[in-house]
């Protein structure tokens, strides 16, 4: 099966290598129980076509003759969408934070509402007090000067953008595990609007449970040592 994967270039492979050759010494077990993984994905109305699981079976020697609605699915042109913000670790998940409809993710939005109010420090503090690491990836909204700034203000301790390695959702416990899991159980009903969607996120997040993210989590370091034994290339092709 053929693996979708970020671009990688020659600046990028060091960068990786650098980074997580950096994080093999840093993170130690202590410290991986105490971190805090966070990521965002976009959601939709419409069910994502899994290429690999949707296929047709017909009595039939051509393809030309299986009836065309079967082979082909409908999709819109503008399909609703929504952003959903998370973040987990050993010590439990926070709640969804959904960024608001035409909003510019911008430096001030993200430390406003998605990391501050009512957003995912909040839950972080509360299910681990003041002793915990928080991760995020690269965005440039993620990696500013204003960010930086308020997570040195408000956390404890954080992975500075210039060592988190870069173009590496295969290294984000919450991309490479729990967005797919939480996509399987969205999507396992039909999705009629935006607010149906919403509803069926917060209900399918309640069904994560803490044994699937720790199982996630554990994968973290052998990825890391995996990106330095690849001298910083992609690894999904030895992984199963």
């Amino acid at each position: 099966m053929i693996r979708e994967v970020q671009l990688l270039s020659d600046v990028d492979k060091k960068k990786r290598l650098r980074d997580c050759q950096r994080l093999k010494v840093r993170m130690t077990a202590d410290k991986m129980a105490q971190t805090w993984f966070s990521y965002e994905k976009l959601f939709t109305v419409q069910t994502p076509t899994n290429t690999e699981n949707d296929r047709i079976y017909a009595a039939v020697s051509n393809k030309r003759d299986v009836p065309p609605e079967r082979l082909l699915k409908g999709r819109k042109h503008f399909c609703q969408s929504i952003l959903v913000s998370v973040a987990l670790s050993k010590h439990g998940k926070t709640s969804l934070v959904f960024v608001d409809r035409g909003a510019k993710v911008n430096s001030s939005y993200y430390c406003d509402y998605v990391l501050g109010g009512n957003g995912l420090l909040r839950d972080i503090r509360r299910l681990s007090g003041n002793h915990f690491i928080f991760q995020q990836d690269g965005a440039p909204a993620h990696r500013s000067r204003q960010t930086v700034a308020f997570l040195t203000a408000n956390v404890p301790e954080f992975i500075e953008p210039e060592n988190w390695p870069t173009n590496s959702p295969d290294l984000n416990s919450v991309d490479y595990c729990i967005w797919g899991a939480l996509q399987q159980l969205v999507y396992r009903q039909k999705i009629r609007d935006l607010d149906h969607l919403k509803r069926a996120l917060t209900s399918c997040w309640e069904q994560i449970n803490q044994e699937l993210m720790d199982k996630a989590i554990d994968q973290w370091m052998d990825r890391i040592s995996l990106v330095i034994w690849a001298k910083g290339w992609h690894i999904e092709q030895h992984l199963n």
